[in-house]
């Protein structure tokens, strides 16, 4: 455990805040996006909002980094050999990556320093080691002929990412794009620029050629001109469904660019009857929905409940409840601390008090909280008597709040699952394996759990079906996302 006092750290620490392109840092002419700490509105160091003729410096070096060959021509040994130094920097400065998320975004340090930062620099090591494990293809031979199938890099890389969990969802994206040989230009979410700043630093440090990894800071107008780039062959983004369509318009009129997409959740997690597990589900609900003020997309937000179990596994939530209270997230003993902002606060407030205005009851929580004065806090919450046609069990509120929607049966709890728009997650709790088996394999989404939630790792794709994107992150299936697949056919005699 860390005895660091980090309020003391964050009342002196300055920032790097200037984007990093071919190996250096970036004087950016124009708008400023003006930053406040949502832990205690404190100032922060403002960023800019890098236009369409500065994305397009960050491009023009990426595209002339990936000509050149510097590092999608290195032998698989030696790319490998980088990525592992890359990902042991950032284990290196575990401390500074947390403090500057802790700033931005309000996440706890301890959750940074033993989760998000260790995940993510765990994800690079993991691709690197990947990259002579994957093999080309070769077509079944006959007389005179062979045919080859061969992945290439796509070139230049765009990826956009998210603030609710900055490193990790850093890593995902480039990680298997640069272990493919990809030159990247990656856009940071504006409410966590800092850390990412500070890894492609790292990435320098480590060997990574200018140019093969640049940041641009900025807004949605500056994630637009990355997306709309003509130079740009393929565009990865992470957030919102809303922002996800237009991602895709911005490819489809530019250059067809080739698009992945994680986007929304809503996801429902299932408890029948026939569980016998109910106060590990409870725990394993807690978790995935109250972790990070319920920040997360794949957040176990609709428990879709039997009548016969709900008073029981209610109890069983509303107890775990202390563990997710949030705190000032610069205390080592913390594990849930703010939201990202004032504006999000609002928003889940909102929908909380619209909810029951509809008919919802409040069981646990349901209001903002000031651990920390002028903070953006929010009690983890229980609301029961949820209809599935409520906003609140439908739309993605990002926050710590669990939609109760009482069920008669299995066909129904299926039936109610995947009524949504999304489809990222889901989870059914059951000791009937055949009844297992059969609802996970009705279920709509791009992860089903069953008895777990949330206990898959880098081995197994992680991505939506439906409104919740498409494409994945993690695993082998991952890396093809980043190649084209190219068919070589020889004629011999």
């Amino acid at each position: 455990m860390s005895t660091i006092d980090w309020s003391v750290q964050a009342d002196t620490f300055k920032p790097e805040v200037r984007s990093l392109i071919n190996g250096q840092h970036f004087d950016a002419d124009g708008e400023l996006y003006k930053k406040t700490s949502p832990i205690d509105l404190r100032s922060l160091s403002d960023i800019a909002i890098l236009n369409e003729k500065e994305v397009n410096i960050a491009v023009n070096a990426a595209r002339k980094a990936y000509n050149s060959r510097c590092w999608a021509g290195l032998p698989l040994t030696k790319r490998k050999e980088i990525l592992f130094k890359f990902s042991d920097l950032i284990n290196q400065h575990v401390g500074t990556l947390a403090l500057l998320d802790c700033l931005e975004m309000g996440k706890s340090i301890h959750n940074l320093m033993y989760d998000d930062i260790p995940t993510g620099a765990a994800s690079i090591r993991w691709f690197a080691e990947a990259l002579d494990k994957v093999y080309d293809h070769c077509a079944p031979a006959r007389d005179g002929a062979l045919g080859t199938i061969t992945s290439e890099p796509l070139g230049v890389v765009g990826a956009i990412i998210p603030w609710n969990y900055p490193m990790i969802m850093l890593a995902w994206k480039i990680a298997p794009a640069l272990a493919m040989g990809n030159s990247v230009v990656l856009k940071p979410a504006e409410q966590s620029t800092y850390s990412a700043i500070k890894v492609a630093e790292l990435a320098l440090e480590a060997g990574i050629p200018p140019g093969v990894f640049n940041v641009v800071t900025g807004d949605g107008r500056t994630g637009q001109a990355l997306a709309s780039h003509m130079d740009v062959d393929g565009i990865f983004f992470t957030g919102s469904t809303e922002v996800g369509k237009l991602i895709m318009q911005y490819a489809a009129q530019s250059n067809l660019k080739k698009v992945a997409l994680e986007c929304g959740g809503k996801s429902p997690f299932i408890v029948l009857n026939s569980s016998k597990q109910l106060e590990y589900a409870a725990q394993s609900m807690a978790r995935h929905v109250y972790f990070n003020q319920g920040q997360i997309c794949s957040a176990a937000s609709r428990l879709i409940i039997q009548a016969e179990c709900e008073a029981e596994f209610l109890a069983l939530l509303k107890q775990q409840i202390n563990q997710y209270q949030p705190a000032n997230p610069l205390l080592t003993d913390t594990r849930v601390g703010a939201m990202v902002s004032h504006q999000q606060l609002d928003k889940v407030v909102n929908y909380v008090e619209m909810a029951v205005q509809s008919g919802a009851e409040v069981f646990a929580g349901g209001k903002a909280v000031e651990p920390v004065k002028n903070g953006a806090f929010y009690q983890p919450t229980i609301l029961t008597g949820v209809r599935n046609d409520m906003p609140i069990a439908q739309e993605e509120i990002f926050g710590p709040v669990v939609s109760v929607i009482r069920v008669k049966d299995t066909a129904e709890a299926v039936q109610v699952a995947n009524q949504t728009k999304y489809g990222l997650a889901a989870a059914v709790w059951t000791d009937d394996f055949n009844t297992a088996h059969q609802v996970a394999s009705q279920l709509r989404a791009g992860t089903v759990h069953v008895n777990a939630y949330g206990e898959d790792d880098a081995t197994v794709p992680f991505g939506g079906m439906k409104q919740s994107g498409l494409g994945k992150d993690k695993s082998i299936w991952s890396l093809q996302q980043y190649a084209e697949m190219k068919t070589t056919w020889f004629r011999y005699s």
